[in-house]
């Protein structure tokens, strides 16, 4: 067990026994491996189950909300932003939430772990900046750069921006990062070129919405998907109402989005959801020098209001 493990077992065991948070929010190991499972811990015993590794994909801001009294949560980086997030929005009271943050090395992507390994991993260890993978024939160690998630290598906040108390020492802050590379060249695609690009990038979508349901953003009481009166758009997989729905989701995600890779981490079918949030990531930065989460004392881009902006973006 690593020292950030047995750190944020004690925090949360600690606040547990003080009686100063009703749960803890945090991660389990999952029954597979190269899993883990969102997990609340609300009783000092429930601690010893916490777990943190590079395999802590989902974002745990997501399963916050108002009435659940105060809870503490385990929060890298991106989690953080979008607790900051949250207490802008008014989801939650900054009083109500003790973030034990964990400075953050990256998360695995599982396919490009299981290309690596060559087969089907039956254990996998961390050793450092590297990870061993065992399968039926043979045990590989790789290069935990190798198998980051693509939102991990362009990560440019690793660290916590808010925390109560820290699990590890920071990690160094990225320099010189182009996080919108690919993005730039879809843009550059002729028009008739990019359509088909998406075409087959959502065609396998099942509108599970698996997306959603993990987003840390997606809290509305009724989503757009939901209504009926208007109907924004249509409940089956026709093409039309895939795309709708994933861009309309993108345009929701505006100025709020942290890229914290939770979409695409639940997402059954690799659909490249971030590529839409990302874009408005962009446009959001470019426009207006703005990032998400970062402070509380900021709006987000589209909650905000000014008679001399200029409007640029407007064809």
């Amino acid at each position: 067990m690593n020292a950030i493990v047995e750190t944020i077992r004690a925090t949360a065991k600690e606040l547990l026994v003080k009686g100063e948070v009703e749960a803890v929010i945090g991660f389990r190991k999952g029954s597979l491996p190269l899993s883990t499972e969102p997990f609340m811990a609300t009783t000092p015993e429930e601690t010893e189950k916490l777990t943190w590794d590079a395999n802590c994909r989902l974002n745990l801001a997501a399963y916050l909300n108002k009435g659940m009294g105060k809870v503490a949560v385990v929060a890298k980086g991106c989690d953080s932003r979008n607790i900051v997030g949250h207490i802008v929005e008014n989801r939650v009271k900054r009083e109500d939430v003790v973030v034990i943050g964990v400075p953050c090395t990256g998360m695995i992507d599982p396919q490009k772990a299981m290309d690596a390994a060559g087969g089907e991993i039956l254990s996998a260890t961390e050793d450092g900046d590297h990870l061993v993978f065992t399968t039926a024939t043979a045990e590989k160690r790789i290069a935990k750069a190798d198998v980051l998630r693509q939102n991990c290598a362009l990560c440019a906040h690793p660290n916590p921006v808010i925390s109560d108390t820290m699990a590890g020492d920071a990690v160094p802050e990225p320099q010189g990062i182009d996080r919108y590379a690919d993005i730039r060249e879809i843009e550059d695609r002729p028009s008739a070129e990019k359509w088909a690009f998406f075409e087959e990038a959502f065609s396998s979508c099942t509108r599970c919405y698996a997306c959603k349901n993990a987003c840390p953003l997606c809290y509305c009481p009724t989503c757009f998907t939901e209504e009926s009166r208007p109907q924004w758009v249509g409940k089956g997989t026709d093409p039309v109402d895939v795309r709708t729905y994933h861009m309309l989701r993108a345009i929701h995600c505006a100025g709020r989005c942290t890229d914290c890779g939770a979409c695409e981490s639940a997402c059954p079918m690799g659909v490249p959801v971030r590529l839409l949030t990302r874009k408005m990531e962009k446009a959001v930065e470019e426009n207006w020098g703005f990032e998400a989460g970062l402070t509380t004392e900021t709006r987000p881009a589209q909650d905000t209001f000014r008679l001399d902006d200029p409007e640029a973006f407007i064809l």
